[in-house]
């Protein structure tokens, strides 16, 4: 008995295998079932505030406890994916009839009531089949000026509410691969309550030569990603690059040279002496230029996650390149948190070494900030966001087991990469080797104008690294928000080119230019000069919030605002290191060459 019992599980185990083997290998026999699975659903114009497909009153061939829940990987989940089987019966170049019944919906006033506060609101659903995603609308309103009240949750539109009743696939194959699937939705009823409404679907079917590696070509909008403008966009950001290369090589090579010149002049006698003495220049705070910054801990750690996030984001758009990431439901995010973990050696290399080289002493609470600082505050905002989430019911909520799968990712792989690289970083590159020695005493800053402020350096140094890169920050925004599937990275790579040269470059002008004024706190400036790129992103993003988009309600809202914290945050620390790190070198290269006493 017990025999028949493990023949029977290990013959049931083989057919679910084949059976889940023939949808991830996509090839199927003639006749062979398909699962359409349901995704989600949510106001068109808010793509963050999704929910389970069944949350409107949908029907269904079969009671929606029973049907079939697709769970493949992390990303899909952290996506705010819900795959469920449909219940629709699909074969494999098998037609369905027209008008095939799935069940009769009896509209009793809640239900229609649901539907109709859909409709108004430009509800849309998704589909998946042979994880090929579908869209369709809820259904229309009958009248031609609907758009004037998008974007208002609770606007009551004078027209009548009409719900598709029908779904028509049109589904189209090569061989024994399915190649593309149009949904049509028809016969648009009246939301009236008492009515009962059958809703039915059909299948047909047509062949092909566009080959299966090309399938996915529809889903990119060619028009909009390879438009003029973005080409202008790279050319002109090109032609920056040239600019300040240029002012940067006349401060290397004609400025400076006059300087060393003036500097390396020997005093002939007492009045050539005192002349040396009363100059002012960048020379004069050669004995503090190299003091450690304030706040040493924090400014290593975030020298650390910059370096991390560059060397995450090349990574990131370099593996993008290569491969076709933007056709796996999650696989961006499952790429990001491997790549994430795996660049954790080189936060802690990097803050470990800076750490030790400013002769520091809390090495562990530096390793510590460097390893929390930016997964702190994506948990924080995580709870914040599902807190919203799971109060309006929303797929948007992460769920506790995939939380907690995150959490010990970082735990287990981030952590222990982070802790090796910051000891090595300390044994390896740890050494002190600055070419001034560092005054016990520091010098007193003299009074500057107003326009040499470090405040004001700052808030100019962001002003060109944001213009070579806004183009390109519409394009990722209208991805993001506008369900557009972001393919272009050779123009991302292009432009990431172009954002270090141009932060890099500013930034050595306006260290130049603070050192010039005796002013020697230029770590600390150098990086938040660039990082104020970020701030103008961000008030780039609140421009297209209310510009550009038709987002609206308390959901949107903080979820927009959230991302684009995250995001702004995340380009800040990685521009103000590079432009750190540029500083640095500049900074060494220029001090070597001089006689100091």
């Amino acid at each position: 008995y017990n025999k028949m019992s493990c023949c029977r599980a290990l013959r049931g185990l083989l057919l679910l295998a084949a059976t889940y083997g023939d949808e991830y290998s996509h090839r199927y026999e003639t006749g062979e079932s398909l699962s359409l699975w349901v995704n989600k659903v949510g106001p068109y114009h808010n793509p963050q505030e999704t929910y389970v497909y069944y949350s409107l009153p949908f029907c269904s061939t079969k009671p929606v406890d029973q049907l079939e829940h697709r769970w493949d990987a992390l990303g899909e989940v952290l996506e705010g994916n819900d795959l469920i089987s449909s219940g629709y019966a699909v074969q494999f170049k098998q037609p369905v009839s027209d008008r095939t019944k799935i069940c009769t919906l009896h509209l009793g006033s809640d239900t229609a009531n649901q539907l109709q506060y859909a409709v108004r609101n430009h509800y849309w659903y998704q589909l998946y089949l042979d994880d090929l995603p579908i869209w369709g609308m809820v259904g229309e309103l009958t009248i031609s000026d609907m758009d004037e009240n998008d974007g208002e949750p609770d606007a009551v539109a004078d027209g009548e509410t009409l719900v598709y009743t029908h779904k028509k696939f049109s589904i189209s194959y090569n061989s024994d691969r399915i190649i593309q699937v149009n949904l049509t939705s028809e016969d648009p009823v009246e939301l009236t309550p008492g009515k009962n409404i059958d809703f039915t679907y059909s299948v047909e079917w047509a062949k092909t030569d566009t080959p299966f590696h090309r399938r996915f070509d529809r889903y990119l909008d060619y028009d909009f990603f390879e438009h003029q403008i973005h080409w202008f966009s790279i050319f002109n950001s090109f032609m920056m690059v040239i600019f300040l290369t240029g002012i940067v090589s006349l401060i290397l090579m004609r400025t400076l040279r006059k300087d060393y010149a003036k500097y390396a002049r020997e005093a002939g006698d007492l009045d050539d002496l005192d002349q040396e003495l009363d100059e002012s220049g960048w020379k004069q705070v050669h004995g503090d230029v190299f003091r450690p910054p304030g706040n040493l801990c924090l400014f290593c750690a975030l020298v650390g996650t910059g370096a991390q996030l560059a060397t995450l984001v090349l990574f990131m758009i370099l593996f993008a390149t290569a491969t076709t990431l933007y056709m796996g439901r999650g696989a961006i995010i499952v790429s990001f948190l491997v790549c994430y973990c795996i660049t954790s050696l080189v936060a802690g290399y990097t803050s470990g070494a800076l750490y030790s080289r400013c002769q520091g002493k809390s090495w562990i609470r530096t390793m510590l900030y460097t390893v929390a600082i930016f997964p702190g505050l994506c948990f924080s905002l995580t709870l914040l966001l599902n807190t919203v989430a799971l109060a309006y019911g929303s797929l948007a909520n992460i769920p506790f087991t995939s939380t907690v799968s995150v959490v010990l990712i970082w735990l287990f792989v981030s952590c222990p990469l982070c802790v090796i690289g910051t000891l090595v970083g300390r044994n390896w590159s740890g050494t002190s080797s600055v070419p001034c020695r560092v005054n016990a005493i520091p010098r007193l800053i003299p009074d500057k104008r107003w326009y040499a402020r470090p405040p004001v350096l700052i808030s100019l140094g962001g002003v060109l690294p944001f213009g070579s890169i806004f183009i390109e920050m519409y394009f990722v925004f209208t991805s993001f928000w506008n369900y557009k599937f972001y393919y272009v990275y050779g123009f991302m790579f292009l432009v990431y080119l172009i954002l270090v040269i141009v932060t890099v470059c500013v930034t050595i002008v306006v260290t130049y230019f603070l050192l010039n004024n005796e002013d020697y706190r230029w770590p600390w400036t150098s990086f938040l000069s660039s990082c104020a790129t970020a701030a103008y992103v961000f008030l780039y993003s609140v421009y297209y919030f209310f510009i550009k988009t038709k987002m609206s309600g308390f959901f949107q809202t903080i979820f927009y605002f959230s991302y684009m914290s995250i995001f702004c945050f995340a380009l800040g620390v990685l521009c103000g290191t590079l432009g750190y790190s540029g500083c640095a070198l500049f900074v060494r290269r220029i001090y070597q060459n001089i006689k100091s006493d």
